[in-house]
């Protein structure tokens, strides 16, 4: 039996899925983060999650991790692939090894053929397209300094100024100041922003103030829903300029959207209705999650083409 192996490798976790030549999925597995190889301890923290995750998948299969062998393997990793690849094939025996992003994973689970446009937004935002000839393109994942519009820490970032320019007197009221003290334990915005430049409040935890934003905008809080809307309109131009680069105009594109951030119905509503604004888009939660988009770039990389794997319980669709 020929086997196979996706691996979604992220900074909250590292999820693998093994699967057989007919496409049955035949274990999973979770263990930990994975996005950082540089030094000992980057690298260590690599090699620890996906041996975790692989040997948990192994033994959900009733396979000896020791002894596995894959005929192909696909690693989508968050920060990038380039410093991952060397330690990735010392740690598995594998005939073939694809590493590569987080966002071609992505797209590769969301949809049925692969092909489209994912939109993800969780922490940080990037949209990412392969059209029916194989083309790709992307827009966004820039990071928090330059880039990631529309994701999480850029909406808490966007609160946040909010409540300092009405505790400084040009702002509009907003009940996103009470909200903001009290789930970060300050007395003044001013304090609350000198928190966020410190370790204990790194950009991943400044991130999870977002749905305190959503939670304001559904109760009314314009200023909420106006920091909410303009996320979704930056997460719409990531997929559209997307669009533009791969697709003629009004030509069939199905745009998927994954991450936290879409966990939003406002958010997420608007979204939706900016981009199938636009003619020949349809709008469709993911289909697949990332782990399983690998699995399919693992089987692709060795030739194998969707429509000849077989789909019984728990098989790939």
């Amino acid at each position: 039996m020929k086997l196979f192996l996706g691996v979604d490798g992220g900074q909250s976790g590292t999820t693998a899925v093994i699967g057989d030549e007919r496409g049955r999925i035949l274990g999973t597995g979770e263990a930990g983060p994975c996005n950082h190889a540089a030094a000992g301890e980057g690298r260590a923290k690599l090699e620890r999650a996906v041996t975790g995750s692989v040997g948990a998948a192994c033994a959900q299969a009733g396979l000896d991790a020791a002894a596995v062998r894959f005929e192909a393997a696909c690693f989508g990793m968050s920060g990038g692939p380039d410093d991952k690849r060397e330690i990735l094939a010392a740690a598995l025996r594998v005939e073939r090894l694809v590493v590569t992003t987080d966002a071609v994973i992505a797209l590769a689970g969301a949809t049925t053929t692969g092909q489209g446009i994912i939109t993800i937004a969780g922490t940080g935002s990037i949209a990412f397209g392969r059209n029916p000839a194989g083309r790709t393109a992307r827009a966004g994942g820039w990071g928090y300094i330059f880039g990631d519009e529309g994701g999480g820490f850029d909406i808490a970032r966007q609160a946040a100024r909010a409540v300092l320019r009405l505790e400084e007197g040009w702002g509009p009221p907003t009940v996103l100041l009470d909200t903001l003290l009290a789930a970060t334990r300050s007395e003044s915005a001013n304090q609350m922003l000198h928190l966020f430049y410190t370790g204990e409040w790194p950009r991943s935890r400044v991130a999870t103030l977002a749905p305190l934003v959503d939670g304001a905008a559904v109760e009314g809080d314009a200023v909420a829903l106006g920091i909410l809307r303009a996320a979704a309109r930056q997460l719409a131009a990531l997929a559209g300029a997307v669009r533009e680069e791969l697709w003629a105009p009004g030509a069939p594109v199905e745009i998927a959207y994954i991450g936290g951030v879409f966990q939003s119905q406002i958010l997420l509503e608007s979204f939706r209705a900016l981009v199938e604004a636009q003619e020949g888009v349809r709008c469709t939660p993911p289909r697949r999650g990332p782990a399983e988009g690998a699995l399919r770039e693992a089987y692709r990389s060795a030739g194998l083409e969707l429509k000849t794997l077989s789909e019984p319980p728990g098989a790939i669709k």
